[in-house]
């Protein structure tokens, strides 16, 4: 990896790919400290001690969060409106249309994904700015009381926003790797070393342990990220007349269809933990509530979906592998990978095509998926481990950090690659 950066960096294009990508990068980060006026930071340092739902939500902002800047959103509501899109494809047959379009039914399903980001994010911005004003982090905020600075709130997250987005494309068109992700990832490298000095001060031991912890999981989600299955695919010959009435045989040729052991990714765990942080933190509203038996149950359900509960972890665990197998399902639907083949002329050696294909095709699928499911479940659960071990709650990464990051390397090392396999640069993959 490290020697292909280095053959990266003698040629002058893609050097400048690099560079500007880390240009972009640099603008990011400057723009996250921007702040919005009129927020109590102390009153907002300890919200984020208490409250683990926005902890998931400044991962997402890249750390802009907990500073609550004009880029405190980052690119969350464009990722929420991407995932919106996919559920509905296979309900809305309109959409599932333009995803077998190529790339201009991409390019129309990508301009709904950002007219969706607007209102999502306005809506966000409106919904985070009264929780922090409830807690007494915005001052002037309210749109029967300070409609003004309200209005003025919510355009300037919505516009940090879009913003982000904006830089995420410029990084996709003209720099290395998917803008998005090379966002979010800079944002969770950026958090590291803070980390790391608060580790070492209130447990110098557990450094060592947390980094034995994180070099195993790299590894573990590098062989099962990059882990796949190959179905075996013949194509069947054919003649094709040619001019002056010759005959030419094509086809024949044997290929492969790549199943990964993990499809999903690592969005299983975000709607794990966003589904099981939203009843805690609502609960955690009524608490205070001047009926006895409404308090009552706003405290149990507060300590039962806390993170310091071991329920909660053992129902993540089992959120996480389900959401694994229903994403997977949801994403190979769409491909519809029985019918392409059978309209190609290709079949599975041994399977009828058509319908016995596509139960075949389900069938490995289920297989493969349990293995993939089982790790992110445990890579979900490893912040209790290491809390057992460790008896500190602060983190280098978090789980779906972890995943994020090493995906992000991943993908945009190959991207590399393939850059400089079409320069025809030679010995850079030992």
């Amino acid at each position: 990896m490290l020697e292909a950066v280095r053959n990266a960096f003698r040629l002058p294009d893609l050097r400048n790919k690099l560079l500007y990508t880390f240009l972009i990068l640099v603008v990011y980060r400057f723009a996250a400290h921007v702040p919005l006026p009129g927020v109590n930071a102390v009153a907002l340092r300890r919200l984020f001690e208490s409250n683990q739902l926005l902890g998931l939500l400044d991962m997402f902002s890249g750390g802009a969060m907990a500073n609550f800047s004009v880029m405190a959103m980052g690119v969350y509501p464009y990722i929420t409106a991407s995932i919106i899109l996919q559920l509905l494809m296979p309900i809305i047959p309109q959409l599932e249309e333009l995803s077998k379009e190529g790339e201009q039914g991409r390019n129309k399903i990508n301009q709904y994904t950002t007219w969706l980001t607007v209102p999502l994010a306005a809506l966000q911005a409106f919904g985070q700015s009264t929780l922090l004003q409830r807690q007494g982090i915005l001052a002037d905020f309210g749109l029967t009381t300070h409609p003004l600075p309200t209005i003025t709130t919510v355009v300037s997250l919505t516009a940090g926003t879009m913003f982000a987005m904006w830089l995420g494309e410029l990084i996709t068109e003209q720099g290395i790797g998917n803008g998005v992700s090379i966002i979010i990832f800079g944002g969770i490298v950026a958090r590291v070393p803070q980390r790391v000095g608060q580790i070492l001060l209130s447990n110098p031991t557990a450094l060592i342990t947390f980094i034995i912890l994180t070099a195993v999981t790299v590894v573990g989600i590098v062989v099962v990220q990059e882990g796949q299955r190959r179905i075996p695919v013949q194509y069947g010959r054919r003649v094709r007349a040619m001019r002056g009435n010759r005959l030419r045989v094509v086809g024949g040729q044997s290929t492969h269809i790549p199943l990964r052991v993990n499809s999903a990714g690592m969005i299983p765990l975000i709607f794990a933990q966003s589904i099981l942080l939203f009843p805690g933190t609502v609960a955690s509203y009524f608490q205070n509530a001047s009926q006895e038996w409404v308090a009552r149950i706003a405290a149990g359900m507060t300590a039962l979906f806390s993170p310091q509960s071991s329920w909660y972890w053992i129902m993540y665990f089992l959120m996480v592998i389900g959401f694994t197998y229903f994403y997977t399902d949801v994403i190979f639907r769409q491909q519809n990978l029985a019918e392409t083949l059978q309209r190609q002329g290709g079949f599975i050696p041994g399977i009828r095509p058509g319908k016995r294909t596509e139960e075949y095709l389900n069938t490995v699928l289920s297989r493969i998926t349990f293995v993939g499911a089982t790790f992110l479940g445990v890579v979900a659960v490893l912040p209790w481990v290491a809390r057992g071990i460790t008896s500190t709650q602060t983190l280098l990464i978090t789980s779906t950090g972890l995943l994020i990051v090493v995906g992000v390397v991943l993908d945009t090392m190959k991207q590399l690659e393939a850059q400089l396999l079409m320069r025809h640069y030679e010995g850079f993959i030992r």
